[in-house]
């Protein structure tokens, strides 16, 4: 073989051989971690990761051919939520998603260098989870749950549909931040509606029971349910006790109206997965937490259950179901 064939030959050999193995890099399977507070049976944890998978599909990743997607469930156990984001964090897939702050805490106390994108966060730069929300600055990017400033907007929503309010309990975990942030927006915005606020505080889902019940005892009362992983696991019991005490309430998230509940105001939760699956994809295909912005809902919904209302022996005004999103009858 003459010399200028060889190099020919093994030149091609170098250029096809880098092609090749960029090719199997591509084609190989991905994969992304999910650390959730629900748990596995929980149906609106599901809703979300079915959405989760739809969206990634759409970008050309499928569950079980170039992507393997782990789902840890937690069911809001505290050291559920640590075991689970280590075992995550130690494997290093790809990517993981983490939803609300004790998930998205425990991840970050797990792992700085491994991908996250989060869901349901509520001031993560006051969290520590991302340096701004421009630049978040570190391994951690996503979508903020809403901003505090909705909370005065479930008070004005619980007044207008219930004109003889006087009296509201805010259910709440005071150990949370966000629970301390949403009760302090409603609480100022107290006086100009000419109500009493009041906080009904819980640990666990075995309180619920006795804090509502206790606020039941007085008149002209009705509830607001901010937003946390104890609120969301206890829903059918928070909606039961509504019903059961005969408290117009107003919840976050349209799942509680759809459960029973009278009014929810807040962000397209789902939309809030369908979103993520866009900067898992970006990540995967080589972009940096750092440089996504963390971004506020672009859905907000208004959803009444006219059913609910009627049992309560509400009337709902003409302007608030000429607002609503969606009513249910």
């Amino acid at each position: 073989m003459r010399r200028r064939q060889l190099i020919t030959l093994l030149g091609g050999a170098a250029v096809a051989w880098p092609l090749g193995t960029r090719a199997q890099q591509a084609d190989r399977m991905r994969r992304v971690g999910v650390l959730s507070s629900l748990t596995a049976d929980d149906p609106e944890g599901q809703t979300r990761m079915v959405v989760f998978r739809e969206a990634l599909q759409g970008f050309g990743w499928t569950d079980g051919r170039n992507l393997q997607i782990d789902v840890h469930w937690s069911g809001g156990d505290a050291e559920g939520l640590r075991s689970n984001a280590v075992d995550l964090a130690t494997h290093a897939p790809d990517v993981i998603l983490g939803a609300g702050n004790s998930s998205i805490a425990a991840l970050l106390q797990a792992t700085r260098s491994v991908p996250v994108v989060f869901v349901t966060a509520t001031d993560p730069v006051g969290a520590g989870f991302v340096n701004s929300l421009a630049r978040p600055g570190g391994n951690a990017t996503g979508f903020l749950a809403f901003d505090y400033s909705i909370s005065a907007k479930w008070l004005e929503l619980l007044k207008e549909a219930t004109p003889s309010l006087a009296r509201v309990g805010v259910l709440r975990n005071p150990a949370i931040a966000a629970a301390i942030g949403q009760f302090a927006v409603i609480q100022a915005a107290a006086p100009s509606l000419r109500v009493e606020v009041s906080a009904l505080n819980m640990h666990d889902t075995s309180e619920m029971e006795n804090v509502i019940a206790a606020f039941a005892r007085g008149t002209n009362g009705g509830l607001i349910v901010t937003s946390s992983v104890l609120a969301l696991r206890g829903r059918d019991l928070i909606v039961g006790l509504a019903a059961k005490h005969k408290l117009p309430t107003v919840y976050y998230g349209r799942h509680y109206v759809t459960a029973g509940g009278l009014i929810s105001y807040g962000p397209d939760w789902p939309d809030q997965y369908r979103r993520a699956a866009g900067y898992v994809d970006r990540i995967l295909k080589g972009e940096k937490p750092a440089d996504l912005p963390v971004q506020a809902p672009t859905r907000y919904e208004l959803v009444v259950n006219l059913k609910t209302a009627k049992a309560l022996g509400l009337t709902m005004p003409p302007s608030l179901l000429g607002r609503a999103d969606e009513v249910i009858e």
